[in-house]
């Protein structure tokens, strides 16, 4: 365990003395050597021409083409992202240990959100799905009852670029994230590589808007966890902005309708925290966990009305406008959409991916039972597994301290303490869930820096790294023999037992913690001195 990371539960004094410093893990130059490797090698895969994790988004059009001459085989590209994720993981480790302070200025992100604009995504062919809906959408089409094999006769030249596996799969993402590929297909034409552009750029300003908004939801003593967890985050970086991954822009929603909450406490505040939040849900279903988290976090806040008059209303009618403002988002949007939005997500709920401990049930136990009421069960655990560690996750942590820009009361610990439950709950879930890639733990890291530092960060470090590497390459396409072997051993047999011990891990951590314990409130920190 990382020093000065404590696993003693909130309110607790510490049983043994921190470690004593170590000069070249405390040491900063150390760190950011670390990450510089990382990132470089990231950027040096969407650099290079197409590859077995980039698929072929050429001619570029107006958007940027390659870069970099380089042709790298399926195994160098492997290797060089494995290497990147396991600096990167160490990069954080280093980060949690060390402790520093937020960057002092803007320039470093930006800067960083600049160069992976030049780069191609990579890790998934999932952008070119997403810019195939919206051409769909903005066709006249409804991606979600259209296969893109079929539309336009499998002739469209956006449309027609979808790989397997998902050539005959409609669209499972929700209207508003929809709505949003459909306006970067409008803004690239026929061009592929032009649309794909656009959404890097949508993808990029919510990278960017949630270090904004954290930073503006937390104590500036917890503003150096937003750099080294997300901003500064390889794993981030690689996974969700290079991969230009949806998820991206439902986190960025999500901790917006947080920061609402936060900074608003009244009526209109809750409103527009619940209509952020609907947006975020229907971006991605799994977003929805921050409506739970609010209403959560606004109970919990408003035990203690009466040290502000800001709160001093009752929960109850908070909660009535959170849920008013999240049906004024949704209603509409689904009434667009129609009534298939959900189909493909009722199909594809049963599935259950190669990295998970689920899949070692299901070829185990579905020669016996079968197939379909193996998965029956197998998703009845899952719901069961998660429920138990987000009790232990919650009971192990507590929320950081709000932003002194709120003020110093229980309606301004709201903030912290639905980061704190979004991230224990997304956590939970991508650690118990049978279908489960890299890209759903952006739900954990966007919320992540409001856990006080802890025993959860670990354990979310350690599925994020693991889940990582085993998804190398990320297409199905491309690899050769040796490299498809060696790629989905791990994915098929290292990854489910990391995953496994880590259910261990956790349950152990829960037993020997004894009775749970409120989260203390979280306290308002010094006013900033003007760091961006």
């Amino acid at each position: 365990m990382a020093a000065g990371l404590s696993t003693d539960p909130p309110g607790r004094p510490s049983a043994t003395a921190a470690p004593a410093a170590h000069p070249l893990l405390d040491s900063g130059r150390l760190r950011a050597g670390v990450l510089v490797a990382a990132v470089g090698l990231l950027l040096l895969v969407g650099l290079s021409r197409p590859n077995a994790a980039q698929p072929d988004l050429l001619p570029g059009g107006w958007a940027p083409g390659v870069v970099m001459p380089l042709a790298p085989s399926s195994a160098v590209v492997s290797a060089t992202l494995v290497l990147a994720y396991l600096l990167g993981a160490l990069g954080v480790w280093l980060g949690l240990r060390q402790r520093p302070g937020a960057l002092r200025t803007c320039r470093p992100p930006v800067g960083l959100g600049l160069l992976t604009l030049l780069a191609a995504p990579f890790g998934s062919a999932d952008h070119v799905n997403y810019l195939a809906y919206g051409r769909i959408l903005v066709q006249g089409g409804d991606p979600w009852v259209e296969s893109p094999s079929a539309w336009a006769g499998g002739a469209d030249p956006v449309v027609s670029r979808v790989e397997a596996p998902w050539t005959e799969e409609p669209s499972v993402y929700g209207p508003f994230g929809t709505l949003l590929h459909g306006v970067a297909a409008a803004l690239g034409g026929d061009v592929l590589r032009q649309g794909v552009w656009v959404w890097q750029v949508v993808v990029v300003l919510a990278w960017l808007g949630v270090r904004a908004l954290l930073r503006s939801t937390l104590a500036e003593q917890g503003q150096g966890r937003v750099d080294v967890l997300w901003t500064l985050n390889p794993l981030v970086l690689g996974v969700g902005v290079l991969g230009a991954h949806i998820d991206v822009v439902a986190g960025v929603l999500a901790v917006a309708a947080v920061a609402a909450a936060a900074r608003w406490p009244g009526p209109g505040g809750a409103l527009l925290a619940g209509a952020l939040a609907g947006l975020a849900l229907t971006t991605k279903v799994t977003y929805g966990v921050v409506l739970i988290a609010l209403l959560a976090a606004t109970w919990w806040a408003g035990r203690d009305r009466s040290r502000s008059r800001r709160w001093s209303w009752p929960p109850w009618g908070r909660w009535l406008a959170l849920v008013t403002g999240v049906v004024l988002a949704v209603a509409p949007l689904h009434l667009w959409a129609g009534e298939h939005v959900f189909d493909q997500l009722q199909r594809s709920r049963k599935a259950v991916s190669l990295a998970t401990p689920w899949r070692l049930v299901l070829e185990a136990v579905a020669p016996a039972l079968g197939g379909a009421t193996t998965r029956t069960l197998i998703g009845y655990g899952a719901a069961l597994l998660a429920c138990v560690l987000a009790v232990v996750l919650l009971r192990v942590s507590r929320p950081s301290s709000p932003s002194d820009r709120t003020a110093a009361t229980s309606a301004a610990a709201v903030g912290p303490v639905a980061l704190w439950l979004t991230a224990c709950l997304g956590l939970a879930y991508s650690l118990a869930a049978a279908y489960s890639l890299p890209w759903y733990d952006v739900l954990v890291w966007v919320a992540l820096p409001a856990v006080a530092p802890g025993v959860v960060d670990l354990v979310a470090l350690a599925r994020f790294a693991v889940i990582a590497c085993a998804y190398v390459p990320g297409r199905v396409l491309g690899m050769t023999p040796a490299v498809e072997a060696v790629t989905l051993g791990f994915r098929r047999h290292v990854a489910p037992w990391v995953v496994l011990a880590l259910w261990g891990a956790v349950i152990a951590i829960g037993v020997r913690r004894g009775s749970p314990r409120s989260p203390a409130p979280p306290r308002a920190g010094p006013r900033p001195t003007g760091t961006r």
